[in-house]
């Protein structure tokens, strides 16, 4: 009796080692979506549709971008969050969406943590402080005083609650002692004929999509939010310099799936992603998008996100910012 017990046991411990496996040997069988919280046209949304194009030919299967904005990414988020623990449903997260929307928002539809598996950090970017060419100012001093001199009358756009742009614009206030008013967008698509039209005054945009409006002089750039000039854009002075010492708000984009998908299909898709993000048609593309690889382990991505936690929650308390 003992012996059959023991040999029941036996093979239920095997078979729950053996189902996983089995699912990852077998995965993937069917399309992969990822869900971007974002509109189409942005760095999130870039990022997905390089996987989408380079990860059929290796797998069989389609990576399927589904783009959900609203709610500063969350709504983006929220979906995976809730999403079967199987790999087939994939988050494009950002610095927004999982480190601080937590402390900017008083109610969450997900645990920026506990409702997720990372992936892989794939890479980040400092934002530009961009206005329009009709603005007299030329730069952050300059746009300093006509804040002051103007107060509550500036205004600066953003993506959207909750996204880097939007807390680095709450920053600039903080630091600088002014008053520039808060325009949230549901994405960068709608925000930016709004800058372009003089309708707003200004925006805090990711590198990788304000440089080629900015080359067009269509937009004038004043700063840049990283702690040190980007080799995209070295003319570009960052803010820090230009007599806001310790401004750095910069962005990071990222790979996550539900909560409890099983080991072996994080680490397949783990090692999916690095290859891709590595060929040198993808580094390239990259490099001109001025955005700057990170790639490496899920655990990596664990640690590099709790420190961004606490790094943002303090950065929201400090700037009083917080979701409208």
């Amino acid at each position: 009796m003992r012996v059959s017990s023991l040999a029941a046991a036996a093979l239920a411990v095997a078979t729950a080692f053996a189902a996983p496996l089995a699912q990852a040997q077998a995965y993937p069988s069917k399309p992969i979506r990822m869900v971007v919280g974002f509109p189409s046209g942005g760095a999130p949304d870039t990022l997905a549709r390089l996987v989408s194009e380079k990860i059929s030919p290796s797998w069989g299967q389609p990576v399927v971008v589904d783009n959900k904005p609203g709610a500063g990414g969350n709504i983006g988020a929220e979906a995976v969050a809730h999403a079967p623990a199987d790999g087939y449903t994939l988050a494009l997260g950002t610095v927004g969406t999982h480190s601080i929307n937590g402390s900017l928002y008083s109610k969450m539809p997900y645990d920026m943590v506990k409702d997720f598996a990372p992936v892989i950090l794939i890479a980040s970017t400092p934002n530009v402080l961009v206005v329009n060419p009709e603005v007299p100012a030329k730069n952050v001093a300059e746009l300093i005083a006509l804040a002051k001199a103007k107060p509550g009358t500036l205004t600066f756009g953003t993506p959207g609650i909750g996204t880097s742009p939007h807390v680095a614009g709450e920053m600039f206030n903080s630091m600088a002692g002014v008053r520039i008013t808060h325009v949230p967008y549901k994405g960068r698509a709608m925000a930016i004929p709004d800058l372009l039209g003089g309708h707003i005054t200004m925006m805090f945009d990711n590198l990788p999509s304000a440089l080629p409006v900015v080359r067009e002089g269509k937009l004038r750039a004043l700063g840049i939010t990283s702690a040190k000039r980007s080799a995209s854009a070295p003319d570009i002075p960052t803010l820090a310099e230009q007599g806001l010492p310790g401004f750095e708000a910069d962005s990071w984009f990222a790979i996550f799936a539900p909560a409890n998908t099983p080991r072996e299909v994080v680490a397949r898709l783990n090692a999916e992603f690095n290859r891709i993000y590595q060929l040198p048609d993808v580094q390239a593309k990259l490099k001109t998008l001025g955005l700057d690889p990170i790639l490496g382990s899920p655990e990596k991505l664990a640690t590099y996100q709790r420190a961004e936690i606490t790094k943002w929650a303090r950065v929201v308390k400090e700037s009083g910012a917080k979701a409208e």
